[in-house]
């Protein structure tokens, strides 16, 4: 708690005074006066001289909450409609609108506010304070802004009850709906901190959550992150043990090998915020899921909102970004696939590239290491390419792929995504040589010291072993649960299962992250191809690399053996035990091979099941799906949907991830078609399939990316370290230098 200490009456006491009455308790009751002095010194370590400044639309009980915290803090409450602008005018609010009308009401206002000063006080703006630049200015040089975030349809409600009448901007021509709409652009424009208010939270609850949000909104320490392989002993005597977001972004990988992971886990919803959210938009979902994960001392809110517009705005085709689909019985499909590369990597791979160039110091320059099995590939270079052109000049992307391990059509993508900053290069071998070499060059310190050293040039990951990139990827776990929720499908509350074509146990791991964010998912049914190595480990315990060899199929996203993320995964059901990881991967890497203790497989099968897909079955449900319904599943979705139908037991809905869009594997669906001659060439096997009038249609930037001509041409190089490392030293001079 904080309220013990009188603030108000100390900010009137001398020092000499204060000394001396400080000493006089100390003596006679030591117990009582260390226990007055720490409740005070929390009080003003919060407030201080700041003020705390409460806004939000007209109904969401800033009057109310402001009370109540100022009470918890002991210090002086100021309402700015009753205690300014009803003192300065001289009459009532509502009679102030009526008499000038909304245009010059705004302008007073701001007026007013701009001639008001104060501190160490708790402020209830007006609901329409935020629409005057200059008076808001002057309030946020003093202050910190609590964003008191009510659903739109909650707020009329409690105007209805309130019987309130007359709003500033309310006119014939306007609903009370569009004028809340049109407000929320200036609340985002102004807050620093937000927090979400459900229609049934009582106003003592949302002042505890206001003093908890400014707590973390001053104190960056309690979001650190640590290392997989970090034992608890050894984090207390690292001095550089404690890293924040921003760090993570960067290093992508942690010095020991090991994938970074919030110290203190994840934040968790109220069911009532999760439900606050229900008729929200996707970019309004990621905004607030993406502001609870990223400390704004890292990534201040309002600039992380501008982030995430800019990534989820005019790239995707589908202005519901990560719509939910129908498919049959109690299964759906989460279309992942409307980005401009076509697969769900573009989710994280729009915005990662913003995110990371705000983070990195000017100073550096970056070279981004990417490994592919096919998809990441295209989406790295595509989203670094969009980055504004001072940034590109300081970030540079070298993506690696296995030059007979992926798709024609991915190949297309990946070639003809490169840009002025971005190159692709093949590697004669599979992906897991070109997954463990980036790790080893990011873990071989000589060769990174000596691009430091040299080009003045830092080496950054954009795989999913970044921290980053796994945060958008939640979003869109919760949003799909969300949106079954807003269709009617089920009740908020009632669990889902959810089905994963899984490689390196990312998107899984997504998913999982999400249900302990506070997302009802019951089962996660992870799904393989004919590389069904997370299959067998999931069932035995059991993960044995020896004698198997990786397998080409028509899914190649997820043709790995090797699964970075299960790190990750296994970190978290084993109460963070760094050393155990740590023995784990050791004997993966050194001997092939380990098996999980039996208590952390049976935690492990509490959550997960698993099956795999052949070839053949694949091909035979993506031509039984487009028989019955009219619907072209890709590869990866169709080894999902072979293996949901295996293992769902049908007491619930399941959520199949539909990863990619069918055109990027264009020659395996004409096959599932049963079409007997296939052209060799991409853009026409698209044109053959357009002729289908399928759904969904063909993928709009993929037809474009084909249709492009210039570089036609890239880089192959063998499966050598020393090779891999030239060519990274070569593109740094060629770029930077």
């Amino acid at each position: 708690m904080f309220h013990i200490f009188q603030y108000r009456p100390l900010r009137l006491i001398t020092q000499n005074s204060l000394s001396s009455m400080c000493l006089k308790l100390m003596l006679s009751r030591p117990v009582a006066f260390a226990q007055i002095w720490k409740s005070w010194f929390s009080s003003h370590s919060l407030l201080g001289n700041k003020n705390i400044i409460l806004m939000g639309p007209p109904g969401a009980g800033k009057t109310t909450i402001g009370r109540l915290v100022g009470q918890k803090l002991d210090c002086p409450v100021i309402d700015i409609d009753d205690d300014v602008l009803e003192t300065t005018w001289n009459m009532s609010v509502s009679q102030k609108l009526k008499d000038i009308g909304y245009e010059e009401f705004l302008e007073e206002e701001g007026r007013a506010l701009l001639k008001f000063s104060t501190s160490g006080s708790v402020i209830s703006l007006s609901g329409s304070n935020p629409m005057h630049a200059a008076g808001m200015q002057h309030m946020k040089k003093n202050g910190i802004v609590v964003y008191l975030d009510v659903p739109t349809t909650v707020i009329m409600s409690r105007l209805k009850s309130m019987a309130v009448d007359r709003i500033v901007g309310l006119s014939p021509g306007n609903s009370l709906k569009d004028i809340l709409q049109f407000r929320k652009q200036f609340y985002k424009r102004w807050y620093d901190i937000r927090v979400l208010c459900g229609e049934d939270v009582a106003a003592e609850v949302v002042a505890e959550k206001v003093l908890n949000a400014v707590t973390r909104y001053q104190d960056s320490e309690l979001e650190t992150f640590i290392s997989t392989r970090s034992s608890r002993s050894g984090r207390s005597m690292e001095e550089d043990s404690h890293k924040y977001f921003s760090d993570v972004v960067v290093q992508g990988l942690a010095p020991d090998g090991g994938l970074f992971v919030p110290e203190r886990g994840l934040p968790k919803f109220t069911a009532g915020e999760w439900q606050g959210l229900i008729e929200a938009t996707y970019t309004e979902r990621a905004e607030v899921i993406l502001e609870r994960c990223i400390h704004p001392a890292d990534i201040p809110s309002s600039k992380l909102a501008e982030i995430i517009g800019t990534a989820y705005g005019e790239n995707f085709s589908c202005s519901k970004i990560a719509p939910v689909r129908h498919l049959a019985g109690n299964q759906f499909l989460l279309e992942l696939f409307h980005g401009p590369t076509a697969s769900f990597k573009d989710f994280a791979l729009q915005l990662v590239p913003h995110l990371f160039a705000y983070c990195i110091p000017r100073s550096c320059n970056y070279l981004i290491l990417v490994a592919t099995s096919g998809d990441t590939g295209s989406a790295v270079l595509d989203g670094f390419s969009r980055l504004q052109d001072t940034d590109k000049q300081r970030i540079a992307v070298m993506n690696f792929f296995p030059e007979d391990g992926v798709s024609p059509i991915q190949k297309s993508q990946m070639i003809c995504c490169q840009k002025e900053n971005a190159w692709s290069v093949g590697v004669k071998s599979d992906f897991d040589f070109c997954q463990t070499a980036i790790k080893q060059i990011f873990t071989n310190s000589d060769f990174a010291g000596f691009l430091t050293v040299e080009y003045g040039t830092a080496l950054a990951a954009a795989n999913s072993i970044n921290w980053a990139r796994l945060l958008p990827q939640i979003v869109y776990h919760a949003s799909a649960y969300l949106d079954l929720v807003h269709q009617g499908i089920i009740p908020f509350g009632s669990p889902v299962d959810i089905c994963i074509p899984t490689g390196n146990f990312g998107n899984i791991l997504a998913a999982f992250y999400a249900k302990t964010m506070g997302i009802p998912i019951r089962k996660f049914i992870c799904a393989s191809n004919d590389n069904n190595v997370l299959t067998d480990f999931i069932r035995t315990g059991v993960y044995d690399l020896r004698g198997r060899k990786l397998i080409s199929t028509s899914s190649p996203a997820i043709d790995i053996l090797k699964s970075s993320n299960l790190e990750r995964y296994l970190h978290l059901i084993a109460n963070e035990d760094g050393q155990l990881v740590t023995q784990l991967f050791n004997q993966l890497e050194n001997q092939g091979h380990f098996q999980l203790p039996k208590d952390l497989l049976e935690k492990l099968q509490q959550d997960l099941v698993a099956g795999w897909c052949s070839e053949e079955d694949c091909l035979a449900a993506i031509h039984s799906v487009y028989s019955t319904t009219g619907y072209i599943l890709d590869t990866h979705t169709a080894v999902a949907k072979v293996v949901a139908d295996r293992l769902q037991d049908r007491t619930c809905p399941i959520i199949i991830s539909s990863t990619a869009h069918y055109s990027k594997f264009a020659p395996a669906i004409l096959r599932a078609l049963r079409i007997a001659e296939i052209n060799q060439n991409p853009l026409s096997q698209l044109h053959l399939l357009s002729s289908y009038s399928a759904l969904p249609p063909i993928h709009w930037g993929l037809l474009e990316t084909l249709k492009k001509t210039g570089n036609g041409d890239h880089q192959v190089c063998a499966a050598d370290m020393s090779v891999l490392m030239y060519h990274i030293e070569t593109l740094i001079q060629n770029h930077f230098m």
